[in-house]
């Protein structure tokens, strides 16, 4: 009887033993550290291979700061495209109030996009504060392509459910000034879209058109046909 109850006595602590041991090791492994997203830099004379500069035809610049390690699939995508002169032109076709001011689409439809295919979403906990710069969609979480927006003010709800990518660094008084409407009746556009490291220049805009059948110097000056 007392063999019996000393193989008992062994059986159960061998089959205890593993699993003391795994509680060991699960007290020993070291806590997995929540990810720390890297801070805005708002220095404009550093990184500059990643500040994008928008030059609107309300005369004004602005200079985003493009958080490479926020959404970096984005970022290559808007790089892409500033470089290829996609954004020049476009208008910001969709400005609320209170909300956002967005551009991005060739068509000034708001149902366009570029050539290049759709991208995966990129969410993050960044939230969207007043000069938050975020790419667009359609209903698919997957389905942000060339289109962004920058907001007028915070809007939490839009918080990892659209890709937060960046953050205006100067010239928030241009975004301020770019015109209302769904679309506007005389929209802002996007003169020219570049990086600050290729240090294009200011592009020149154009002078308005007179009016039909106003007087200007220039047809004074011109010289007159026989």
């Amino acid at each position: 009887m007392l063999k019996r109850l000393i193989a008992a006595g062994a059986l159960a602590a061998l089959a205890l033993t593993p699993v003391a041991t795994f509680a060991q090791d699960a007290e020993d492994a070291p806590a997995t550290a929540p990810r720390v997203y890297a801070p805005i830099n708002y220095n404009m004379a550093e990184d500059r291979e990643n500040i994008l500069l928008l030059d609107l035809s309300n005369g004004r610049r602005v200079a985003i700061r493009l958080m490479l390690d926020w959404a970096p699939s984005h970022i290559e995508r808007v790089k892409t495209l500033a470089r290829q002169g996609f954004y020049d032109g476009v208008v910001f076709h969709r400005v609320i109030e209170g909300f956002m001011a967005q551009t991005g689409d060739p068509t000034g439809t708001g149902q366009g996009g570029s050539d290049l295919p759709d991208l995966k979403e990129e969410f993050n906990p960044m939230p969207h504060l007043r000069g938050t710069v975020s790419m667009a969609r359609a209903q698919s979480e997957d389905s942000a392509n060339s289109q962004f927006f920058i907001t007028f003010l915070p809007r939490f709800s839009l918080d990892k459910r659209y890709t937060n990518f960046g953050r205006v660094i100067s010239g928030m008084d241009a975004v301020d000034a770019i015109t209302r409407g769904e679309p506007p009746a005389n929209p802002t556009r996007i003169l020219q879209a570049s990086i600050a490291a290729d240090e294009k220049p200011v592009p020149v805009a154009a002078p308005p058109a007179p009016p039909p059948g106003e007087i200007t110097a220039d047809m004074l000056n011109a010289p007159v046909s026989e």
